[in-house]
């Protein structure tokens, strides 16, 4: 069951809705989380403020990204409140999503993957939304914003999309060790979101310069756990680094069987930003190895 953290200025304004722990091995979102609840205790002056420092109850518990039902939280939303616990999350998150005027949903790679920092957003059809996207991602201040397919069901941002709430999900870091910056970066980007919406008498803050803005279309470009999936089982060493640019067919590590000792190469599959990789080192065939943001003349939006 979701417990809503819930800041009301008592005065007209919009409702914004945090959240974190959808996965229950992405811990510093949840952590972002209570720090924003102690600090914004009292201080918003317009609107409501809802934060909700885990979406999916029984995954926390679990420390792990699916629910004690099998369930990924961010593939079943509007889920069922009469199902299963992570349907029943579900249910209740995206009753809050169609209650809000904007949404901001925390993530990191897990225990699977390292992320580099960014903002993302579908490309929404509507032209009005997909300017208060750009908006959003660009004030929470990370150094990547990447635009989507809007196609994607069973996601919060599906039902923000389809309740027409602007939203953004932000991703960085990962692995098993709980990082300070991460709690931070996010803590200011809600900060400044909160400020930029006039809810706080907080000074908005321009962000740093982007070092990338990419809009992508593509179908499934945005799901991350199908990129450069494993031919094998064995432990992967890779040889690149988040922020890399690399080309199609460059060198991206090895897999390498631990009985064997066979050695297999692996390549670049895209040309692009190094986004995120594997940071579990064993691997079975078909698990993703990391992924690219393709970087080309049709999805750079421009950088500063």
């Amino acid at each position: 069951m979701i417990t809503p953290h819930i800041i009301d200025s008592g005065k007209p304004g919009p409702v914004l809705l945090i959240c974190a722990g959808v996965h229950g091995d992405e811990y510093e979102p949840v952590m972002a989380a209570y720090q924003l609840v102690n600090i914004l205790s009292g201080r918003i002056v317009a609107g409501k403020l809802i934060i909700v420092p885990f979406v999916n109850s029984t995954a926390i518990s679990g420390h792990s990204r699916y629910g004690d039902d099998g369930l990924d939280l961010a593939r079943v939303c509007p889920g069922d409140p009469n199902g299963s616990s992570t349907l029943q999350d579900a249910a209740a998150i995206s009753e809050l999503i169609k209650t809000s005027h904007y949404l901001i949903d925390m993530h990191t790679g897990g225990k699977i993957f390292d992320i580099f920092p960014m903002a993302g957003y579908m490309i929404h059809p509507d032209q009005n939304m997909l300017d208060t996207h750009r908006k959003m991602a660009r004030a929470f201040g990370l150094p990547v914003m990447w635009g989507t397919e809007p196609g994607p069901n069973g996601r919060t941002l599906s039902v923000a999309r389809d309740v027409n709430v602007p939203s953004i999900y932000v991703e960085f870091g990962g692995g098993i060790t709980a990082r300070k910056e991460i709690v931070s970066s996010y803590v200011s980007g809600c900060l400044n979101i909160i400020a930029m919406l006039k809810m706080s008498d907080d000074e908005y803050r321009e962000p740093l310069p982007l070092k990338f803005w990419i809009e992508d279309a593509t179908p499934a470009k945005g799901h991350l756990q199908s990129k450069m999936p494993s031919p094998c089982n064995g432990i992967f060493f890779p040889e690149v680094k988040l922020g890399d640019l690399v080309k199609d067919g460059d060198p991206w590590g090895h897999v390498i069987d631990i009985q064997s000792g066979n050695n297999t190469p692996i390549l670049a599959e895209d040309t692009g930003m190094v986004l995120f990789l594997r940071s579990d080192a064993v691997v079975k065939a078909g698990d993703s190895l990391g992924g690219i943001m393709a970087i080309n003349s049709k999805t750079m939006m421009g950088y500063e």
